[in-house]
């Protein structure tokens, strides 16, 4: 058995995309303007209070600085329209680099990413690096930390990256991440602990852009109908929302009967028509190939706009060692619960065989995605097979445990902030306290706090709760996070250090939440 720093993936192409490793240069960067908080933010022209540290302020480059100055190592991405075989199934989507998922981001922890983002689409965009402490002006979020990549635009990202872990990368830009705009962003650990063979990266995507016309801006334009303003978003995006009416017509058949009460049925809205492990349904599955006793780490990531899945990998146990991209204490399952944007690592053992690793939505009428292990000789299962260890319903983080190394000194807090998470699905008003999101908002943080986060979800919906830049800690011993599950009804105290200063989204990671409302801006108080 042998230790992996820089490993040969296989199964989902995982060649690094780019130039390669470059030697330590300066890069020009275009520079956000924050003046404003970076542009016009949803289409709107609200003037930030001040007294906060800007997203490209000496704060932000102090802290940068204190990550290093390793090696760079470059890559370019274009976003463009393009058409996109599913497995039988064709669409026209947009997609990065014309594949889905798009070639994956791998670095070592220590490296710089120097990434150019060419947008060839015909809305504005952005890149956000979900998962990584990284400097705040290149965050990603458009209004807030820069102004958004035009139509024939590009933009040049350059910062540290020094969070190992599984991570992925999308769009900031109103419900674009709903379409295949999305790629893995692998953070290797030099000083990795775990011992394996081989390793699969698997993406899970819920899937309904054009198909029958639908697009994810006709289903946003639908749910927002009968709010007063009508849906959030761009102005660009606005005015697609109000033109896309034969889009908008199919949009209203895929939106889920709201009437049902099981919380599994409430972890989404829309009803997805297909479901996708590394862009393919499971009519056309991937094949992960390897022999009979390898030990391979599975990357898996929830990509998906509005559905959370439970994983299982048929006449395997899965042993969990990671979450979000930080180690836990060990713990073995028949499957796991993950929600919309969260990750897990988790380690098989391969038995003699062909073996079917299944995603099943949450609700959503229990449709599958699915891939494939095989070891040995013998037919495929059927792609409808759901393997028994399903039914053990799932573990989720709140059953794990963090290990040791990335324990939160036990300390209490400076600041507690209260998120009451409000809204529903009849009225369709998502919101933070009961204030849907506008740029101006600032819920106030001060370096060197700690700070508890007390959210309480007074809805009758699943809310993945997203922090940007930090990570924070689930209570008594659980692990390190970015993303959490919020279930209907439940509250939940999370814990951070605040020490990366600028200004930083909180959302849900339902997009059709988040772009309805569901999201708020912490922000750093200029020091006194």
């Amino acid at each position: 058995m042998r230790t992996h720093s820089r490993r040969a993936v296989l199964g989902a192409g995982l060649a690094a995309a780019g130039s390669g490793l470059l030697a330590p240069r300066s890069l020009a960067s275009t520079a956000p303007d924050t003046r404003h908080g970076g542009g016009a933010p949803h289409g709107r022209d609200d003037r930030p209070p001040s007294g906060y540290v800007s997203p490209s302020g000496a704060e932000v480059a102090e802290t940068e600085g204190e990550r290093g100055n390793g090696p760079v190592r470059a890559f370019s991405l274009t976003a463009s329209e393009t058409r996109l075989d599913l497995g039988g199934v064709i669409v026209d989507t947009w997609a990065y680099g014309d594949r889905l998922p798009g070639q994956p981001i791998r670095v070592t922890a220590g490296e710089r990413i120097a990434l150019t983002l060419r947008n060839r689409l015909p809305q504005s965009t952005t890149i956000h690096w979900h998962g990584l402490q990284l400097r705040n002006d290149m965050d990603g979020v458009p209004g807030i930390t820069q102004r958004e990549v035009r139509p024939g635009d590009s933009f040049n990202y350059l910062f540290a990256a020094s969070t190992p872990g599984t991570h992925w990368l999308h769009p900031h830009v109103g419900v674009q991440v709903d379409r295949g705009l999305y790629a893995p962003l692998i953070v290797d650990d030099p000083e990795e602990a775990l011992s394996y063979d081989k390793e699969w990266i698997i993406v899970i995507d819920d899937w309904l852009d054009g198909v029958d016309g639908v697009t994810p801006d006709a289903i946003l334009a639908e749910l927002n109908k009968d709010k007063p303003g009508g849906p959030m978003g761009h102005g660009e995006l606005q005015m697609a929302h109000r033109s896309d009416r034969r889009s908008r017509d199919a949009a209203s058949r895929m939106l889920m009967n709201m009437a049902r009460m099981d919380d599994d049925d409430f972890s989404g809205t829309v009803e997805h028509p297909y479901h996708l492990i590394n862009g393919k349904t499971r009519y056309d599955r991937e094949t992960f190939r390897a022999k009979p006793g390898d030990r391979i780490r599975i990357r898996i990531i929830n990509a998906s706009g509005d559905t959370a899945y439970r994983v299982a990998l048929g006449d395997h146990q899965l042993t969990v060692t990671h979450t979000d991209g930080f180690p836990v204490a060990h713990h073995k399952t028949d499957s796991l619960l993950i929600g919309m944007a969260e990750r897990y690592d988790v380690l098989v053992t391969a038995k003699d065989g062909v073996f079917p690793f299944t995603a099943l939505s949450a609700g959503k009428n229990n449709q599958t995605a699915q891939a494939l292990l095989r070891t040995g000789s013998g037919d495929a299962p059927d792609p409808k097979i759901r393997p028994k260890e399903l039914r053990s319903g799932g573990i989720s983080a709140g059953d794990l445990k963090g290990d040791e190394s990335c324990l939160l000194d036990d300390r209490e807090p400076d600041r507690t902030i209260k998120m009451n998470l409000t809204g529903t699905m009849e009225k369709w008003n998502w919101a933070i306290n009961g204030k849907p999101y506008t740029p101006s908002q600032r819920y106030p943080v001060e370096q060197g706090e700690r700070v508890r986060i007390v959210f309480r979800n007074k809805t009758k919906m699943w809310h993945p709760m997203h922090l940007h830049g930090h990570t924070f800690a689930l209570p008594d011993g659980g692990p390190r996070k970015d993303t959490t599950i919020m279930l209907p009804g439940k509250k939940l105290a999370v814990d951070f250090d605040a020490d990366n200063p600028g200004l930083w989204m909180m959302h849900c990671h339902n997009i059709y939440h988040s772009e309805s409302g569901m999201m708020t801006v912490l922000g750093y108080r200029l020091p006194k």
